[in-house]
C-alpha cells in the first residue's frame, strides 16, 4: 500500500550517482523532499519527466526544496543518465537491497523488478504532505506537485 498524506515517511540511505550516502532525514528540520521514484532510467517518459523538472529546476528544488529521484538502477547508470541529460540534483540508487526503498513506499513491482511512478512531498518534520502513483506506462502531471509545493510555502 502507497504511503499516505499525513503519514511518517519511511527514513532511507541510499547512493546517489556519484556513489555519496543521502539519508531522507538529512533534510528534517532544514528542507521539504520531493521524492520521484521513477521505473528506469533512460526511458522514455521517465527521462521526459526529469527533463521537465531539469529545465524548471528552480520550481522543484530551491532553499525550501531538494528534490530526490529514485530507481532501482545502479549508480553507474545513474550517473551516465545524469551527464547525458545534465540533472543536478540527486538520482539514487534502490538497487540493493533491490527496490527495499520503493517498497517502504509502496510503490515497488516486485514481479517486474522496479518502481512505480510514486511521487512524494516530505515536509521539514517528515510527514508526507503529497503523495501519486501512476503506472509505468502512465506519465504525471506536474501541476499537482507545484501545487502541493505552493501549499508548503
Amino acid at each position: 500500500m502507497t504511503v499516505e498524506v499525513g503519514a511518517q515517511a519511511p527514513d532511507f540511505t541510499l547512493k546517489n550517482q556519484d556513489g555519496q550516502e543521502v539519508s531522507l532525514h538529512d533534510f528534517a528540520g532544514r528542507k521539504n523532499v520531493l521524492l520521484v521514484f521513477y521505473p528506469f532510467a533512460f526511458s522514455g517518459i521517465c527521462t521526459g519527466e526529469l527533463c521537465s523538472v531539469r529545465d524548471d529546476l528552480s520550481t522543484f528544488q530551491n532553499d525550501d526544496v531538494q528534490v530526490l529521484g529514485c530507481s532501482t538502477d545502479t549508480t553507474w547508470s545513474l550517473k551516465a543518465w545524469a551527464n547525458q541529460e545534465g540533472y543536478e540534483f540527486p538520482l539514487l540508487s534502490d538497487f540493493w537491497p533491490h527496490g527495499a526503498t520503493a517498497e517502504s513506499y509502496g510503490v515497488f513491482a516486485a514481479d517486474l523488478g522496479f518502481a512505480f511512478r510514486g511521487t512524494f512531498l516530505v515536509d521539514t518534520e517528515g510527514v508526507v504532505r503529497f503523495a501519486e502513483q501512476n503506472g509505468p506506462g502512465d506519465a504525471r502531471d506536474q501541476q499537482g506537485w507545484r501545487d502541493a509545493l505552493k501549499k508548503l510555502s
